[in-house]
């Protein structure tokens, strides 16, 4: 079936490589069983879950492959430019592939029918070995992305690097130093392990023999030689008592494989990067093995940080252990990620089995105010929201903005039922303020700038702090770097912001007295406190075109850029431990006892210096408060 686009296209194709090793006939043949394919921008040529993929060749525009990572993310491995051939992988793979390819631009394909590419194939040897070989350098492409990726840290479950190394090691396999090659191979055999220990006569360690290192020497033919001639001879050590974390670099980005664990000077143990899959007595392993094993949503309730007493349990054995409480708020932030994930994905799970299909374009759900800065305690609902690819220019828009409401409300659904209830102002995915194409983002957030109202501020707070957890997360950096710049010199909003700011005075009277209130005699740690060193940081953040989301980073860059004082700096993290501390315990407390959860603490029911340190992080709230007022009252004229 010739249209006007073969007859244009005919020539350039016959004299293009690699069809100009076909024959005239074989030509002919897959010329006139094609049929031309036009797809507007953002639209997939085809999705992951597509069951029949033909293979197109890309004869006007760009298009990106998308790869679906397990952990919710999109990435792109590459680009498509007029010429290339797009499909090949998942014919070849018979459709197990985890990517999608969409259009960047508008495209015009032509679509061969996939048995009749796999015919000429079978038929043309010159033809069939040049597609394999473009195959080849796709999948080390693809490969060596996926490497990339995985080598990067998202700094999840923090509370597992809390765990002692004596804990997760396992026995030292030791070898004399004065053995063979021969020996140490035949060893290895029998121990059934990845490494050995070699000693000298004192069983002092001398250095680690790890299977490559035997390998490479036996290669080599030297069977006969001394071990100490292939061995690691200055091998990274730990002592057995330190924390797990302190030695998961050596594994991550020195790339070792084995790492002796000592008692002092003598051998004790081996760790190896898999001895971190060992911590089968880690009350937050099983309750994560059965988050990522979850299969239904009365599955996903019953590990919700919410509900489940051991992982209330952890999280006050991370204080105790002294953990950073910033960093505790980290783990249930990080933690609370997955969750979201695994909602999300029986929420995609539901719109295929109800005949909605797979989302129709890209997308990237992100998670706002103290998720999104990693802050989370346990008193906390629902901010989310949804940055989709631009859709209006489609002709079945409606369509694409009813998929992702659906969508979106069957998320907030399954999260309300895990112990996230809904947030009462309405900031959620489901809702149409929330869920936006990213030029609609784009422009609520200019008009913010240009015209914002108190409520509207409020909103703002919440949504600046956004984090993308699942999707497309180059639309959240594109909308990041687009939003920076403009609210910097939004000097309308930032005033709003200082305003909003102040509505609640930190409780700290002129006498240096902590003010409580109510016959309970209480403080709102959050939002008398708390809340006023992240919405101050966050204002000097914008002001100064910062990136970054989380408090304590917005911090670290102020002092890059020399706004703030080290000293400073310093006083407001401290700050910030001593109030998520009291605000974990607090929460732990209600929930043991079934009560409502609050941020409400009672000063004078505390321990002295309990008490002491919470009167000397409030007295750096309001000191970073009025620094805050007075900076923009000095230069903002408000």
């Amino acid at each position: 079936m010739n249209t006007g686009l073969h007859t244009n296209y005919k020539d350039v194709l016959r004299n293009s490589f690699p069809f100009d090793l076909l024959t005239e006939e074989q030509f002919t043949r897959m010329l006139d069983e094609s049929s031309p394919a036009s797809f507007k921008e953002n639209e997939f040529l085809f999705h992951e879950e597509d069951e029949e993929v033909e293979v197109f060749f890309l004869l006007q525009g760009i298009a990106k492959n998308v790869l679906h990572r397990d952990d919710g993310q999109h990435i792109s491995v590459r680009f498509y430019y007029p010429g290339d051939l797009i499909g090949l992988m998942i014919l070849l793979a018979g459709g197990q592939m985890n990517f999608s390819v969409k259009a960047l631009e508008d495209c015009e394909t032509l679509r061969f029918k996939r048995n009749i590419f796999l015919d000429l194939m079978a038929e043309n040897e010159a033809f069939s070995e040049v597609v394999l070989t473009g195959i080849g350098d796709r999948m080390k492409s693809l490969y060596d992305e996926i490497k990339k990726e995985r080598s990067v840290s998202d700094r999840e479950n923090i509370g597992l690097f809390r765990t002692r190394v004596h804990m997760i090691m396992e026995r030292a396999r030791t070898i004399r130093d004065n053995c063979t090659l021969e020996q140490a191979a035949e060893m290895l055999s029998e121990e059934n392990s990845a490494g050995l220990v070699a000693v000298n006569e004192e069983g002092s360690l001398q250095g680690v023999l790890t299977q490559q290192h035997i390998i490479r020497g036996l290669l080599t033919g030297g069977r006969k030689e001394r071990i100490s001639r292939w061995m690691e001879d200055r091998p990274q050590t730990i002592q057995e008592h330190a924390f797990s974390y302190e030695v998961l670099t050596f594994f991550k980005d020195d790339y070792i494989d084995l790492v002796p664990v000592m008692r002092g000077e003598s051998v004790v143990g081996i760790l190896m990067a898999e001895s971190f899959l060992q911590l089968q007595d880690s009350k937050y392993l099983h309750l994560s093995y059965r988050l990522q094993h979850a299969e239904t949503i009365k599955e996903l309730m019953a590990v919700a940080p919410k509900f489940h007493p051991d992982f209330h349990a952890f999280t006050e054995a991370l204080l105790n252990e002294r953990t950073h409480p910033t960093e505790v708020c980290e783990f249930i932030s990080s933690y609370n990620d997955q969750l979201h994930r695994k909602a999300i994905q029986f929420a995609l799970r539901a719109m295929k089995k109800e005949g909605y299909g797979p989302p129709p374009i890209n997308y990237c759900f992100i998670v706002m105010g103290s998720q999104g800065r990693r802050e989370q305690a346990f008193s906390t609902d629902q901010d989310n929201g949804l940055i989709l690819d631009n859709y209006r220019h489609m002709k079945n828009w409606r369509r694409v903005e009813d998929y992702f409401h659906l969508f979106a409300a069957k998320v907030n659904r399954i999260l309300a039922d895990a112990g996230f209830p809904e947030c009462s102002g309405g900031i959620m995915a489901r809702e149409r303020k929330w869920c936006r194409g990213i030029d609609e983002w784009k422009e609520e957030v200019f008009r913010w700038v240009r015209e914002s109202e108190s409520q509207e501020i409020r909103d703002f707070t919440i949504f600046i702090d956004y984090r993308p957890i699942f999707g497309d997360f180059t639309l959240a950096e594109r909308l990041r770097e687009v939003v920076t710049e403009r609210i910097q010199h939004g000097k309308l909003m930032q005033a709003m912001l200082m305003k909003d700011t102040l509505r609640f005075r930190v409780p700290i009277n002129p006498f240096g007295r902590m003010v409580v209130r109510g016959k309970k005699k209480t403080i709102d740690i959050k939002k008398a406190a708390l809340m006023q060193i992240v919405n101050g940081v966050r204002i000097f953040a914008i002001r100064y075109g910062v990136n970054e989301v989380s408090t304590t980073a917005r911090l670290d860059a102020l002092e890059k850029l020399e706004v703030f004082h080290p000293r400073d700096v310093k006083n407001a993290k401290l700050a910030m431990d001593v109030l998520h501390y009291h605000r974990l315990k607090q929460n732990l407390r209600e929930l043991r006892s079934e009560k409502k959860l609050t941020n409400e603490i009672a000063p004078f029911d505390l321990e002295k210096d309990d008490r002491r340190q919470l009167k000397e992080a409030l007295i750096i709230s309001k000191r970073l408060q009025q620094m805050s007022e007075l900076s923009f009252q000095k230069s903002k004229g408000i």
